[in-house]
């Protein structure tokens, strides 16, 4: 990571800093005061752990400036190296989710913080980047992943990135996608709902090919029944980069105290080829398409309580969110599903957290 401090008057090594604000974030802390009050209180294990031995350590304002002047588009390349497993688990596909978020304590103060995120649907973030002040997601998300090597896996994302020339970009980059249809593409959207409910035209056997998966939930008092079809009738006729099929989605809750019914229909398209067997597997990543809303944002938003933060000067909203998502990935990797648990492990224990973020015995 580059210094970006002046040659006169460094009092700490730039990764020194850098580890104790990585390790404090690791530890449940919300912000620059607390990050600063958690160094104060663990001084002696940190001291010890990093074998620093100066008589004070970093203020307050020290962590904040550094906050402020770090360069967000380095540390996300750099927090990019560390983000993935050695290897992913072999057979289907991988699924991983595009979608953005604005960090809202930075809006607060008239400052525009919006990032766009590619997640594992595991909830292991692997990429993030700012969406540019006038500009939007559709401009953002292939710049995302233009250096991503999606060989093997499946990208969702909702409805506002549904274009074709993001889906040939997703192809010739070696992966599928799947892609929700709405009105943004509305010739799509109707050639879709047509042939799922009025095909009286469908005539020959391979024009009648129709797949059904359907996955029913009890739980908080609701009785969810999730049905997906998938058809390959409209792939000659659609003029999108390599289709393999077309889907349409129902999802139907019915609230077991009230009895009240809610339904809702949702249509979209894919690149993964047509097998019925395989619709289950479709319907999954469908599904799993929620992980970057449910694994990453509101984690971040709820449990490490980013927007109810005030950071909003210089680089810090980025950088806290940056630091907050690498956090979350390493203790996916590392087998923690609930991250409260975690925090408060960690943050008994500075030693841990440390090597957490690959801070070894005596060395930054």
């Amino acid at each position: 990571m580059p210094d970006p401090r002046d040659a006169r008057g460094k009092r700490y090594p730039w990764p020194l800093l850098l580890v104790l604000i990585s390790a404090a974030l690791v530890s449940g802390q919300p912000h620059g005061r607390a990050i600063s009050q958690w160094v104060r209180e663990h001084a002696e294990s940190l001291r010890s752990a990093l074998d620093w031995q100066a008589a004070h350590w970093s203020s307050e304002a020290t962590l904040r400036r550094v906050l402020r002047a770090v360069d967000v588009d380095a540390l996300e390349r750099s927090l990019r190296q560390v983000a993935l497993p050695a290897s992913d688990p072999p057979g289907a596909f991988v699924g991983q989710a595009i979608d953005g978020k604005t960090v809202r304590g930075a809006l607060m103060h008239g400052q525009w913080v919006h990032l766009v995120s590619l997640v594992r649907h595991t909830g292991v973030v692997l990429a993030q980047l700012a969406v540019a002040d006038k500009a939007n997601e559709i401009v953002a998300a292939p710049l995302l992943v233009a250096d991503q090597n999606l060989t093997g896996t499946v990208t969702t994302m909702d409805a506002v990135l549904t274009q074709r020339t993001f889906a040939a970009q997703i192809r010739r980059q070696g992966g599928h996608y799947l892609m929700v249809v709405k009105e943004n593409q509305p010739e799509l959207a109707a050639a879709i709902a047509t042939l799922f409910d009025d095909p009286p035209w469908l005539v020959d056997e391979r024009e009648r090919e129709h797949a059904v998966a359907q996955t029913i939930e009890k739980g908080h008092g609701r009785l969810e029944t999730r049905t997906l079809e998938a058809s390959p009738s409209l792939n000659d006729w659609l003029d999108w980069p390599d289709v393999g099929q077309v889907l349409r989605r129902t999802c139907r809750r019915v609230n077991q105290r009230t009895g009240l019914i809610e339904e809702a229909v949702m249509l979209g398209i894919t690149s993964i080829p047509f097998h019925p067997r395989r619709i289950g597997q479709v319907e999954g990543y469908w599904r799993g398409r929620w992980g970057i809303e449910n694994r990453v944002h509101y984690v971040r938003d709820e449990t490490m309580r980013e927007d109810r933060g005030q950071a909003h000067t210089g680089a810090t909203a980025h950088a806290l969110a940056a630091l907050r998502n690498a956090v979350l990935s390493q203790l996916r990797l590392h087998g923690w599903t609930n991250i409260a648990d975690a925090l408060r492990h960690y943050n008994a224990a500075p030693r841990h957290a440390l090597a957490l973020i690959g801070v070894t015995a005596h060395g930054f």
